[in-house]
C-alpha cells in the first residue's frame, strides 16, 4: 500500500539528522563538476541532433556513463541510453530521466559555443538535462559503496515528438520496456526555465502541465470562378472562417472556466488563385488541457462543431489528431512531491523553493507517470544581469550555467534522500 502523505513526511524528517555531512560531501562533488558540466553542455549545444537523430549524443553519453563504471544500455527507443548505478547497501530502485534531443531553430545567439549544426539549435535546453544527467550519475557513482538501492538513468531521444511516421519518444521508451528489470518504484526529472532565476527549483502536486493534442482538419468544398459564378461552388475558405469562430466557442461557452484549456488554429492553407472559389482549405493546430475529462469533452465537441459548420453550408469535413504528438497531462504524484520539498528546502534554503504554477506547455514525461508516481522540477536558468532573458523555444535562448551545479547538486540529493527513505521502510 501506498504511504500517506503524513507518513513520508515523518520518515523524511527522521532521515535529516544524518543529512548535513552527507550533503556537504555531495555539494562538494557538484563543484569539482563545474568545469565538466559546463564543457559538456556546450558540446552537446554545438552539437544539436533532432528527434530520433541523436546518434552523436547517444555515442557520447554512452561513453561518459561507462567510464563512470555503470552497466550501459544503447539502442532503445532508436537512441535512447539506458544505465544502471547498483548500489553497496540494499534498497530500492528509482530513475531519473534527461532528454536529449534539439529542435529545427537557427540559432541568432551569438556565443562561442553557438550550434554547429545549421537550422538546429538546442533551444529547450535538453543540452543541460543531458549534462545534468550525466553531472548526477558521476556524484552518486563516486558514492557507490553507500549508495541504498539502485538509480536507472534514462537518457531519452525524441522529447520533442519522433517526426511524422515514426514512433519515439518517452511512449517507445516505456515500449521497449525500460520500466522493467529492474521496475523503479519512481521516477524524478526536470526542465530548465526562464520563469525562475538561475538556481531556483520549483515543485507543484498533481497537474503541472499539459496534455497536448496536435490535430488536422480538412474542409471539402465545390470550385467555381469567383468572380463570375461564386454561387455555383461551395467556398472552403468561407467555411474554414465559420469553423475557427465555432472552435474558438468551446473555451469561451462550451467548456468550465475554471478549467484550463487552450485551442489553436496554428495554419490555415487553401485556394489556388485569387479568383477561384477554393475547394479545400487545410488546417492545423493544437489543443491543451490539464484534465483528461476536458480533453475528451473538447475533442468530441471539436468533431461536432466541424462537422456541422460544413454540413449547413454543404462541405463535408474530417479531423484527425495525429497519434504520435499526443502527450498526456503530466501529473506529478502528490505523496512523491510531498517527500521531495522537504529536500528541495533542506538544499537550496526556502528562499530558492518555489511552489510551481501549472502551464500550458506538455511534456512526454507523463508517459512514465502513466505507469510510477513520478515528480517533475523545474529548474531555474535566468540572470537578466548577464542578459539571459529569452524563453525556451526561441533562437536565442541561453542559460545560466551556474545552474548545473545547482541541478546535479539538488538531483543527486533528492535520489538519495529518495532511496534512503525506501531502505529505511520497516
Amino acid at each position: 500500500m501506498r504511504r500517506t502523505v503524513a507518513s513520508l513526511l515523518c520518515l523524511s524528517v527522521s532521515l535529516v539528522a544524518g543529512a548535513p555531512d552527507r550533503d556537504a560531501r555531495v555539494a562538494a562533488a557538484a563543484e569539482a563538476l563545474r568545469p565538466t558540466l559546463v564543457a559538456e553542455r556546450r558540446d552537446f549545444h554545438e552539437h544539436p541532433e533532432l528527434s530520433n537523430r541523436e546518434v552523436r549524443t547517444a555515442k557520447v553519453v554512452a561513453e561518459r556513463l561507462r567510464a563512470l563504471g555503470l552497466e550501459v544500455h544503447t539502442g532503445i527507443a532508436r537512441h535512447g541510453v539506458v544505465a544502471l548505478l547498483r548500489g553497496g547497501k540494499p534498497g530500492p530502485v528509482v530513475a531519473y530521466r534527461a532528454d536529449m534531443d534539439a529542435l529545427p531553430i537557427p540559432e541568432t545567439h551569438d556565443v562561442p559555443y553557438r550550434s554547429l549544426n545549421p537550422g538546429v539549435m538546442h533551444a529547450c535546453g535538453h543540452d543541460a538535462h543531458t549534462t545534468i544527467g550525466l553531472g548526477v550519475a558521476a556524484v552518486l557513482a563516486g558514492m557507490r559503496d553507500r549508495l541504498p538501492g539502485t538509480v536507472k538513468f534514462l537518457f531519452q531521444p525524441a522529447e520533442e515528438g519522433a517526426p511524422e511516421g515514426e514512433e519515439g519518444g518517452a511512449a517507445l521508451m516505456v515500449k521497449e520496456g525500460v520500466l522493467e528489470q529492474p521496475a523503479p518504484a519512481a521516477i524524478f526529472g526536470l526542465h530548465v526555465t526562464n520563469a525562475y532565476p538561475a538556481g531556483t527549483m520549483a515543485l507543484i502536486p498533481g497537474a503541472m502541465l499539459a496534455s497536448v493534442d496536435t490535430w488536422s482538419a480538412v474542409i471539402h468544398g465545390k470550385m467555381s470562378h469567383g468572380g463570375a459564378a461564386p454561387h455555383k461552388g461551395i467556398d472552403a475558405i468561407y467555411v474554414a472562417a465559420q469553423a475557427i469562430e465555432a472552435l474558438q466557442s468551446i473555451r469561451s461557452r462550451r467548456v468550465d472556466p475554471l478549467e484550463p484549456l487552450v485551442l489553436s488554429v496554428g495554419t490555415i492553407q487553401g485556394g489556388v488563385r485569387e479568383n477561384v472559389i477554393a475547394d479545400k482549405v487545410v488546417m492545423t493546430g493544437t489543443l491543451r488541457t490539464l484534465s483528461p475529462e476536458v480533453r475528451a469533452q473538447a475533442k468530441a465537441l471539436m468533431q461536432t462543431l466541424l462537422e456541422g459548420v460544413a454540413r449547413t453550408n454543404g462541405a463535408t469535413a474530417e479531423l484527425a489528431f495525429q497519434a504520435n504528438a499526443a502527450y498526456p497531462a503530466t501529473v506529478n504524484d502528490p505523496a512523491l512531491v510531498a517527500a521531495t520539498q522537504p529536500t528541495l528546502r533542506r538544499l537550496l534554503g526556502a528562499r530558492l523553493v518555489t511552489d510551481a504554477r501549472p502551464v500550458m506547455g506538455a511534456e512526454d514525461f507523463s508517459f512514465y507517470q502513466q505507469r510510477i508516481p513520478g515528480a517533475y522540477l523545474w529548474l531555474g536558468v535566468t540572470n537578466p544581469a548577464r542578459g539571459i532573458t529569452a524563453g525556451v523555444h526561441t533562437a536565442d535562448f541561453d542559460l545560466d550555467e551556474e545552474a548545473l551545479v545547482v541541478g546535479v547538486r539538488t538531483m543527486s540529493g533528492v535520489l538519495l534522500d529518495y532511496l534512503e527513505r525506501g531502505a529505511a521502510k520497516p
